[in-house]
């Protein structure tokens, strides 16, 4: 359909959503958050921001445009970023990262933090913080003591509501069943509070993790180096050269022989593949 304007719609529905549209909205998230949108997502598009156009009381994805594009639209930028963005993520997704982890990694780790040394973890990605609370929960199940050493968690994700969840830290009995049962118990409390399933992080488990808003092709306000990251399920979102600059900008922050863990349908790419060396399934190994 072609409107009285010649602009095609893409999608049929209470607002008219062309092609030009699109490509705004496309051109903006890819500029605010490295994501790449090809034409095939219009209609998710259409139906997660058609809810953003009824809160904010207008009548068009075009005026919808110039809201985001203007010096106003920053608050407007971040919510449509966040109505785009996939939040798939739970406990232990992934489990063979997290054996790696305890058996390959954290010994090591744990020796140093045993002999007053730093140890600092990185959740670049973190969603909710399923994550963050997973490998919190696999240290603790090596390093016991970790909460009262210098062992830290960085738990980092460009939405601003998942990072509020991961502070909360309360989640249902049925999200946690995805946790082995002797982690679960020890580190979750029952939280009659929040509801009769709930259960939240319990003090130890919290003084692990800080939470911060970051976007990876933004800045990175980090100082110091990390052990480990976590970077999973986020770059297959980027085009080709936005995943390399993503991986070519991990390697300063990373400490003499640090661990990089990746998603599952992903691969480091570009000129990090001569510093980062496979060191199991989707892992990655900093070279000297």
């Amino acid at each position: 359909m072609t409107t009285a304007t010649g602009r095609d719609t893409l999608v049929e529905g209470e607002f008219v959503f062309t092609a030009e549209d699109f490509r705004h909205i496309a051109h903006i998230l890819h500029t605010h958050a490295g994501i790449a949108l090809n034409q095939s997502k219009a209609a998710l598009v259409y139906s997660r921001l058609a809810k953003r156009l009824r809160v904010l009381g207008l009548r068009s994805f075009r005026d919808y445009c110039a809201l985001v594009q203007g010096v106003d639209g920053v608050d407007e930028r971040q919510a449509m970023t966040a109505a785009l963005t996939t939040n798939v993520t739970r406990f232990f997704r992934e489990p063979h990262h997290f054996d790696h982890l305890r058996d390959v990694v954290m010994p090591g780790l744990a020796e140093r933090a045993r002999a007053g040394g730093r140890v600092r973890l990185w959740s670049a990605a973190c969603s909710n913080g399923q994550e963050p609370y997973s490998m919190a929960m696999t240290v603790l199940s090596v390093l016991p003591e970790a909460a009262d050493l210098d062992v830290r968690i960085l738990a980092t994700d460009i939405d601003p509501n998942m990072v509020a969840q991961g502070i909360t830290g309360v989640y249902s009995e049925e999200t946690l069943e995805a946790a082995p049962a002797l982690l679960r118990h020890r580190w979750f409390d029952k939280a009659p509070a929040h509801g009769p399933d709930r259960l939240s992080a319990n003090d130890t488990l919290r003084r692990l993790v800080s939470f911060k808003e970051l976007n990876l092709i933004g800045d990175w306000p980090m100082r110091g180096k990390f052990d480990v990251i976590f970077c999973r399920n986020v770059v297959i979102y980027f085009d080709d050269a936005t995943q390399e600059k993503v991986w070519n900008r991990f390697l300063p922050t990373m400490a003499a022989d640090a661990t990089l863990y990746i998603g599952h349908s992903e691969r480091v790419s570009g000129s990090a593949t001569a510093r980062l060396t496979p060191s199991g399934l989707t892992t990655y190994r900093l070279a000297a």
